[in-house]
């Protein structure tokens, strides 16, 4: 047999292309959530690790730009992510966030795949948070709170909503005539959607999503009620922040990876208040295995930081070259 990512014609490597616009055909939210579960599980054991992120202004159509690189041993998934947030791309008719997936081969180091990110980068951003419902929310939980409704909102509350059995929805952003994607989404779903304010979403929701690109805190501890599940997806860059540190300071911590979280993700500022150490967050991965505990009390209020990690978008992305193989759909090209 071939070696992978090698052709069968002598001394030809073929590198192989899964091109954005099938990515959807291939992989759908549970594969997601399975990719993302199982190695959020190999990071908790030490099977996986992500390698330090590059993330930079490139000073150009205030655009931010990097690389999340990283191995899972178990799966020998090898590769990185290249992309980042163009904010004027909507405007062009694109999705803001533009990502690449390349996977090389951890026998050689040879390219062995191009696969497109942007699909993959929302649907395991949104299997993340899903994972976190899954693990740390109550099971009784019935109103879903969404904060945010830009391009990831509706794949957020897609997959939300395959994990507890929501009977309503209630959404807020910063810009109200944007909330009728929420809208849309939540009466695709079948669950009725209503505009809320902080206060009043707060006091409603069971479980609540963040997912926004903002550098103030939005969401403040007062207006968050015992027992819920709060899960922050938007911060995932220095300086950013979703909810106030005293919110994140009154949780008990989750997150994909504490290395992130308390230097970019949704903790670094009650990090960097002295409110809490690296030591009071629980990589998620741990609750999957059953090494670490997850929710104690129906009145605890529990927090996953998602920062997002490259082991995620490898994962993803094997997952969709595999199937794009089994199904003939992964173009070769000489290189």
């Amino acid at each position: 047999m071939p070696v992978a990512g090698v052709g069968a014609r002598q001394g030809v490597l073929i590198m192989l292309v899964v091109p954005e616009r099938i990515i959807p055909e291939l992989i759908d939210r549970a594969c997601a959530f399975g990719a993302v579960e199982s190695v959020f599980g190999a990071m908790a054991r030490g099977d996986a690790r992500n390698f330090p992120v590059i993330r930079e202004d490139i000073g150009h159509a205030d655009a931010l730009y990097g690389f999340k690189s990283g191995f899972d041993r178990a799966g020998l998934a090898l590769g990185l992510k290249s992309g980042g947030y163009w904010p004027g791309n909507e405007a062009r008719g694109l999705t803001n966030h533009q990502s690449t997936v390349c996977l090389f081969d951890a026998d050689t180091g040879r390219l062995k795949a191009v696969v497109g990110g942007n699909y993959l980068t929302a649907i395991r951003t949104a299997a993340a948070s899903a994972v976190s419902i899954a693990h740390l929310s109550r099971p009784d939980s019935r109103v879903l709170g969404m904060i945010g409704a830009g391009h990831q909102s509706a794949f957020q509350m897609r997959a939300a909503c395959e994990q507890r059995d929501f009977e309503k929805v209630v959404g807020w952003n910063l810009h109200p005539e944007m909330l009728s994607r929420l809208a849309d989404t939540a009466a695709g779903i079948g669950l009725p959607f209503e505009e809320a304010s902080l206060d009043e979403l707060g006091a409603q929701a069971d479980v609540i999503i963040t997912i926004t690109s903002s550098f103030a805190p939005i969401l403040k501890a007062a207006q968050v009620r015992p027992g819920t599940h709060v899960a922050c997806m938007g911060t995932d860059t220095v300086g950013k922040q979703e909810v106030e540190a005293e919110l994140v300071a009154r949780a008990r911590l989750f997150t994909d990876e504490v290395a992130q979280s308390v230097s970019l993700g949704e903790c670094q500022h009650a990090v960097a208040a002295g409110m809490i150490g690296a030591g009071d967050i629980t990589e998620i991965g741990a609750v999957i295995n059953g090494t670490a505990p997850g929710r104690r009390s129906d009145d605890e209020i529990t927090l996953f930081d998602g920062t997002g990690v490259a082991l995620q978008d490898l994962a993803v992305a094997t997952a969709a070259l595999e199937r794009a193989q089994a199904r003939g759909k992964a173009l070769e090209v000489d290189f």
